[in-house]
């Protein structure tokens, strides 16, 4: 099979296999990731190699409009908006998974320094589509649903630099940079991937806005803005920054310094369903079958130590920011689904970690599947217990 025909395959394929899952309830992303595992080189072998090597490509090209578009969240009117609460709570959940499964794989499992370090940052996204998905359907409103979507729409920026952070330790250690001054190194590299990602998104962002005034047409904006975005991709590898950072600031910036922002980040969603599902195909694609078996008591601790952090630390900034009994007790339940901002940092660690890249990859793979099936499960609960979904949706629906 060549590469266009492959293409045009996994497209298909996880077409289909979406509008077929939706039957029963489940989010596309893991109709893509399970047809991206059945038609994968570990059974089918119906994807070219020259598509599945250029997952890491795909996975920048990817990650940097998801990173964009996340960046739009960071608006100083949303920040008024969301409020104290869902604040402290997004920053508490993702800390809470990053440092449980951190210290968990460290001292239970006895794994390494930057491994357990890599795990616990992989641990604190939260896949918004699912939870959206499940309140759609049943038409929950009330307090709790508002700080619930406030809190996943902001917990992937988290996720973004608890990822960049620990990647860029994690390499250091890595490396064996054992000298005298090493932590000095490792501090200081961290320092200049996370603010020089930061410098660059914000100088691409101020001459998108600046250009943008020859704009004329929705074609031109399409085109314009996307340019953008693969440029700054582009100088973040160039300059080993965070492409992920880089790229969410480049939004961040944008959308507080340009009032009609907003038309850039409508463009560029019209390119996204295609991307999206070509991502989770291969990422499902380059799960390798033949290690799961020695991942089951790393991948069951990595199930269950994620969401108690994600709970545990929801909590605390429940009651910091003296929100509701409900909030308290089920918000974390909503934050259990783990799919896009995962896979993609998972796909990075597995291109930068040659000798533990495949295992971490696979347990996330692995691990992403059955969040997905469950985490919509959990999301009903919490809403019901919360008392603000009907316990069956609307006929109409």
């Amino acid at each position: 099979m060549n590469t266009i025909l492959g293409l045009g395959f996994i497209l298909l394929i996880g077409l289909f296999s979406a509008r077929l899952i939706n039957k029963i309830k489940f989010p596309a992303v893991t109709a893509y990731l399970l047809s991206g595992i059945l038609i994968g080189p570990s059974v089918f072998k119906l994807i070219p190699n020259d598509v599945i090597s250029a997952s890491g490509l795909i996975s920048n090209i990817v990650l940097g409009i998801i990173a964009f578009g996340i960046g739009q969240n960071f608006s100083r009117d949303n920040f008024r908006k969301i409020g104290r609460s869902v604040i402290w709570i997004s920053v508490l959940e993702a800390c809470g998974a990053w440092i449980f499964v951190t210290l968990v794989f460290l001292i239970i499992l006895r794994q390494p320094f930057y491994l357990s370090l890599l795990f616990g940052a992989l641990s604190s996204a939260t896949a918004p589509a699912a939870t959206v998905m499940v309140i759609r359907e049943y038409r929950a409103k009330g307090n709790f649903t508002d700080t619930l979507l406030g809190v996943v729409a902001i917990d992937d920026a988290w996720c973004l630099i608890i990822f960049a952070i620990s990647l860029a330790i994690s390499q250091a250690i890595y490396a064996h940079m054992l000298a005298t001054f090493f932590l000095i190194k490792v501090f200081l590299n961290s320092i200049l991937s996370i603010f020089g990602a930061f410098i660059l998104g914000g100088i691409v962002a101020t001459l998108l806005a600046y250009l943008s005034r020859y704009l004329r047409t929705q074609t031109e904006l399409l085109i314009f803005t996307l340019g953008f975005v693969f440029l700054n991709i582009g100088i973040a590898i160039w300059l080993n920054l965070s492409v992920l950072l880089a790229n969410m600031f480049l939004g961040a910036t944008l959308v507080n310094i340009n009032k009609s922002s907003f038309n850039f980040f409508d463009s560029i969603k019209t390119l996204d369903p295609p991307l999206f599902l070509l991502f989770f195909v291969l990422a499902g694609a380059n799960l390798e079958i033949s290690i799961l078996g020695k991942l089951g008591l790393i991948g069951l601790v990595y199930l269950i130590f994620r969401v108690m952090g994600k709970m545990i630390g929801a909590g605390i900034g429940a009651r910091i920011s003296g929100a509701s009994r409900s909030i308290k007790r089920y918000l974390g339940l909503g934050l259990v689904p783990q799919a896009g901002v995962a896979l993609g940092c998972a796909l990075i660690a597995k291109n930068d970690f040659p000798n533990v890249g495949s295992m971490i990859f696979t347990t996330i793979i692995a691990t992403t599947v059955i969040y997905e099936l469950i985490g919509p499960l959990c999301t009903k609960y919490a809403l019901q217990k919360a008392g603000e979904i009907l316990i069956e949706p609307p006929k109409n629906i």
